[in-house]
């Protein structure tokens, strides 16, 4: 008799996704990864990686079980902080600039990664906690993104790259949020070296 809960556990204990070899290695054969797929047991998430089928990830969630090192960047730090709420076309992650480059390449969701210094890389990070069962606490799956001061920094930064309307959004909801650091914006702008260009779109506010 299959045991659901086996398997239920083996996701759980992997972040909600697994890959084709992860399932192997459980003593999943193919045979068996296509009639869990047929019966409804499994969801094929992109090629080669499956969650339950009673599960719901968010697509962030999906990218930070798959790529735990994945810093949420630009457009879509924005969008998790809640200072715009148009959802990118691509998932923006930024990335150590020694990984392999062919590593995040997804059917879904789409990413696109941004290869990143590493003496600058984990300037302001955080970690978001989400659970795929709110009642277990063991089920967490963290997502590491940039804060919303060093968001505001990088979006600065490449501001070349970004949606005007976006852009100027974004500026005006952190100019109002009440949870804003100023502190930390000028001391990451400093590590950036961006301080002054910084100061023209947020020291005329104060």
């Amino acid at each position: 008799m299959f045991d659901y809960n086996y398997l239920k556990n083996i996701f759980i204990d992997n972040g909600g996704i697994l890959k084709t070899s992860q399932l192997n290695g459980y003593g999943f054969s193919a045979y068996i990864i296509n009639k869990l797929l047929l019966d409804g047991k499994i969801a094929r998430v992109s090629r080669g990686h499956y969650m339950l089928s009673d599960t719901y990830l968010h697509d962030y969630e999906i990218i930070s079980s798959l790529f735990p090192e994945a810093i949420v960047y630009l457009e879509s730090a924005l969008l998790l902080h809640e200072y715009t709420d148009r959802i990118p076309n691509e998932w923006q992650i930024a990335i150590g600039r020694n990984k392999d480059r062919n590593k995040y390449n997804l059917d879904y969701p789409k990413i696109k990664a941004y290869f990143i210094e590493e003496n600058i890389l984990e300037i302001g990070v955080m970690e978001i906690e989400t659970y795929l069962n709110d009642m277990d606490k063991n089920t967490r799956i963290i997502t590491k993104i940039y804060d919303k001061d060093k968001t505001i920094c990088d979006i600065i930064r490449h501001r070349n790259k970004i949606d005007k309307e976006v852009f100027n959004n974004a500026i005006r909801k952190y100019i109002n949020d009440k949870d804003k650091n100023l502190n930390n914006l000028y001391d990451y702008a400093r590590k950036l070296n961006i301080s002054g260009i910084v100061k023209t779109y947020i020291g005329v506010w104060f």
